[in-house]
């Protein structure tokens, strides 16, 4: 086993997490629900390579207790109900003790109740909605940042940056509705005006509408802030630029700047994006080794480069649940459950350690990751930090 290459080994767990026939008593299983279809399937698909990756390292290193961890991979089509439906089909017919999920907030929120139904942890690896640590769900575990503790952290960078006035222009569901709303109330905190909130359908391809009355406001905002997927954002882009609409823009909750770039051309310049990774500049990491090491696999896999920062999510929830189950001594979701609460790590998105957040006697858990922003200029990515 620990000869073998950590490509090989991928490969054999893409196989197993298609086709789910490992015995048990051979294995430690771990639930993976992401979109691998559907209007964010690039950004879910780039999370599983990264826990593929997570997981591969571990197996080459001995596994976890001395098995073979297996994912089990399921898409939840970018659906909140295929999401909650996923869940249920890995713990019930898959007998998963533990599951990373489910990329956006509204899957991962439908997700939940089955959580709670089934006795259950899911690891939260990207979603970012307040609701989902304040609903008394004591079997949640995020690493990702709630879109309050982004917007603070985003604060200091609010006078350097010169922003006076800020319109907003976010997808309809609760990430871009909780990211407007936590960067409004920052926002208003540092003196800025607040302009109006735009909304789009997270399938929408026209946002001229939209975009025009940004353009065309009494009085324009210094700076939009933009809440979606990489790939809607690049339509964004594409159409302010066949607008002639020059106010720059910040997005909101990590997307892939490169793909931004490599799809919107021209149209990416001078735009701003949170980051919880930045695989081009590992040493501003909190782990620069590890960073290192990742970014040079993700190559050697022939992935693509734009995804990494997708993939470092994917990549910390494995390490982050193995890790738990290492702890607690067998895979018991119970104990699972109670042993990630003591589990500490330094990942590529910052150093894992959960709190409690949510309802006293039932809260479910957050850790708090390192937060950079870049800029693209000329067609390359700044670390402005």
């Amino acid at each position: 086993m620990r000869n073998m290459g950590i490509k090989a080994l991928i490969s054999v767990i893409s196989i197993i997490g298609a086709a789910h026939v490992a015995h048990a008593d051979d294995v430690i299983k771990i639930g993976v629900n992401q979109p691998l279809t559907g209007v964010v399937a690039a950004a879910g698909t780039f999370v599983t390579e990264g826990a593929k990756i997570a997981a591969a390292e571990i197996n080459e290193k001995g596994g976890v207790l001395g098995k073979k961890l297996e994912l089990v991979i399921e898409d939840n089509k970018s659906n909140p109900t295929e999401a909650s439906n996923v869940t249920e089909k890995l713990i019930v017919r898959d007998k998963v003790p533990a599951i990373m999920g489910a990329w956006s907030s509204t899957y991962t929120l439908a997700s939940m109740p089955k959580l709670m139904e089934y006795g259950i942890p899911m690891l939260v690896e990207t979603a970012s909605s307040s609701k989902i640590t304040k609903q008394g769900n004591p079997y949640v575990f995020r690493i990702s940042p709630t879109s309050a503790m982004e917007a603070a952290s985003f604060a200091d960078r609010v006078k350097p940056m010169d922003i006076t006035k800020v319109d907003f222009l976010v997808v309809n569901n609760d990430w871009g509705l909780g990211a407007a709303q936590a960067y409004s109330e920052m926002l208003k905190e540092q003196g800025v005006e607040i302009g109006e909130i735009h909304i789009m359908d997270a399938a929408a391809q026209d946002m001229t509408s939209q975009l025009s009355a940004i353009k065309y406001a009494k009085k324009q905002p210094s700076h939009v802030f933009l809440t979606s997927g990489t790939e809607q954002i690049t339509l964004v882009a594409k159409q302010a630029e066949a607008l002639g609409l020059k106010v720059p823009f910040v997005t909101t909750g990590g997307i892939m700047p490169q793909q931004l770039i490599d799809q919107a051309g021209n149209a990416a310049n001078n735009t701003y994006h949170v980051m919880f990774f930045v695989p081009w500049f590992p040493d501003a990491t909190l782990n620069p080794e590890a960073a290192r090491s990742f970014v040079k696999q993700w190559d050697k896999m022939g992935l693509d480069p734009a995804g990494a920062p997708e993939g470092a999510r994917g990549y910390d929830g494995i390490q982050t649940l193995a890790a738990a189950i290492e702890m607690a001594g067998e895979a018991d979701p119970k104990k699972i459950q109670e042993a990630l609460w003591k589990t500490e790590l330094d990942g590529l998105t910052g150093h894992v350690k959960f709190k409690k957040d949510g309802p006293e006697g039932k809260e479910s858990a957050q850790s708090v990751p390192m937060t950079y922003l870049v800029k693209i200029e000329d067609g390359k990515i700044i670390n402005t930090d």
